[in-house]
């Protein structure tokens, strides 16, 4: 347990210089992948927030879904790649081929799909290649360009307040 708050620390030594090296994207109106990043620890409604952002006209092949949870299981199988603390070590380093992968694609968009301000999730999201960032409110403002104040259950009203906003960027 006290391991953990150590690693948590460093960890969160690593996303601060990240955030500070971050540079901004620039927004493409016509988006065509989407980096899906969701924290399954507590939102269990996965493919239905796949399916609304279907209904958007985004293609089911274009969407790349990346999930967390607290308590990851080795041996029990997940229906999308899934990662928890371990695959992610004391420097801040990912050690784990999906998830340097999920990193590393260059996305239109980012959508991450958590509120609460997990560290492990956090520094996926400043390490992202993606173009366009965009999270909720509730966490930390330096790592989305745009931010959506709605609850986590409700992924309806993400979807449609997303596409909404993005229909009037230019």
């Amino acid at each position: 347990m006290f391991l953990n708050y150590i690693k948590e620390f460093f960890v969160k030594k690593s996303l601060n210089v990240n955030l500070n090296n971050e540079k901004s994207g620039v927004f493409t109106k016509n988006i065509q992948t989407i980096g899906l990043l969701i924290d399954e620890s507590f939102f269990e409604s996965s493919e239905a927030l796949i399916k609304e952002i279907t209904l958007q006209g985004i293609a089911l092949e274009n969407i790349k879904v990346l999930a967390y949870r607290e308590k990851f299981k080795e041996k029990e199988a997940y229906p999308r790649p899934t990662f928890g603390k371990k695959h992610i070590n004391w420097n801040g380093e990912i050690t784990e081929g999906f998830l340097k992968e999920f990193i590393n694609a260059e996305f239109d968009l980012l959508l991450s799909y958590y509120d609460v301000e997990n560290i492990f999730l956090m520094l996926v999201t400043s390490k992202s290649k993606a173009k366009f960032k965009i999270g909720f409110s509730a966490v930390d403002q330096n790592l989305s360009r745009l931010m959506i104040n709605t609850e986590l259950g409700n992924y309806k009203l993400f979807v449609s307040e997303l596409f909404r906003y993005l229909k009037n960027i230019k």
